[in-house]
């Protein structure tokens, strides 16, 4: 689990994340929302520790993160796997080499031992075909699942995940979405989300957050998304015209009840 309390973070003056306090919940997918602006990047990276927060505490399983000293740090680094949202493969390395990144980094196993994870990785989001091709010779979507296969590798409690379906179509976006469910709840994971993607919201929206202008302004599941009275919630949820047809089948349906 990972707790955030208070959290506070400002730009030459200008606050950006303003008293923000959540528990993100083990075994769930965790989804911060908002609008581009709105300040789930800047509260994502103080999260991991790329940025520290003003004032607040941020919690691993009640561990402070900004107490930490370096090899404490590094310790909880160890901890946790990153998908980026461009997956940030490297060009030169075929996608096995590229799982194996992390394990040659921070694994003491032998590289056979090495090879083998990265090969169970990369079997378990269906990609065993693809570990002796390189990035460029690969789909979009397949290098989503070989991003995750290397996020995977050292087996984290904590998983954080960026625009994971940016640039990816629809059907793609939701195959690398059930991957992540799956995933979370196969290892147990405390999963967090950085997304706008309202697809993403209905399919795998177990605990979501909601910021507006740095200030959270909603919690709760996607089952009380579409019946939510909150305004700021409803103004973003509900700007395209299918999520607000939604609403009102959703709301035609309770009166009939």
């Amino acid at each position: 689990m990972v707790e955030v309390k208070h959290i506070i973070k400002s730009f030459d003056g200008r606050i950006v994340l303003n008293d923000i306090s959540a528990v993100f919940e083990d075994g769930k997918t965790n989804l911060i929302i908002g609008r581009s602006g709105s300040g789930k990047t800047v509260l994502i990276k103080n999260i991991i520790g790329l940025m520290k927060p003003d004032s607040g505490e941020i919690l691993y399983d009640g561990r402070e993160l900004t107490g930490m000293d370096k090899h404490e740090l590094n310790i909880l680094r160890r901890e946790m796997g990153m998908l980026f949202q461009g997956s940030a493969l490297f060009d030169s390395m075929t996608v096995l080499e590229n799982v194996m990144f992390p394990l040659d980094m921070f694994s003491k196993d032998s590289v056979k031992e090495r090879k083998k994870r990265a090969k169970f990785c990369l079997e378990r989001v269906n990609l065993t075909e693809a570990e002796h091709l390189y990035p460029s010779e690969i789909s979009g979507g397949m290098m989503k699942r070989a991003a995750i296969a290397r996020a995977i590798a050292l087996n984290p409690k904590y998983l954080f995940c960026d625009e994971p379906n940016s640039g990816l179509d629809p059907k793609t976006a939701l195959l690398i979405d059930d991957l992540i469910h799956d995933i979370t709840k196969e290892y147990n994971m405390t999963t967090i989300i950085n997304t706008h993607d309202m697809n993403s919201v209905m399919n795998i929206g177990e605990n979501i957050i909601f910021i507006k202008e740095g200030v959270k302004k909603w919690q709760g599941t996607k089952e009380e998304v579409i019946t939510s009275d909150n305004k700021a919630l409803n103004d973003f949820i509900f700007a395209s015209d299918l999520f607000r047809k939604v609403k009102e089948v959703e709301e035609e349906a309770l009166e009939k009840k």
